[in-house]
């Protein structure tokens, strides 16, 4: 996993939890990231659900790029739906491949 695909997020508790980025895409101009935790092992993401974190990049007042959450429900539902789409097809891709 190359460091650039890492980020570290900060919930509203202050804590910093490490993600990786899964997939990118823009949309309508903008810039939507797809992550999830980042996990060690391999192997435990085959143990459960993955939590998939969709967020859009945006330009702080100093003009650097920043992650922030996607503020609209619909358009939140809409781009991790196209997501949902754009992995389960590379899953798909993947098996087809073996």
């Amino acid at each position: 996993m190359d460091a650039a695909d890492l980020y570290t997020l900060v919930d509203e508790e202050g804590n910093e939890k490490l993600f990786e980025m899964v997939d990118m895409m823009e949309e309508n101009g903008q810039v939507y990231f797809a992550l999830i935790p980042h996990i060690e092992n391999p192997e435990e993401l085959l143990e459960g659900e993955v939590e998939l974190v969709v967020l859009c990049a945006k330009n702080d007042e100093d003009g650097n790029e920043i992650l922030v959450p996607i503020e609209s429900d619909e358009e939140y539902e809409r781009i991790a739906d196209l997501f949902i789409e754009r992995l389960d097809a590379d899953d798909e891709d993947d098996d087809d491949n073996e």
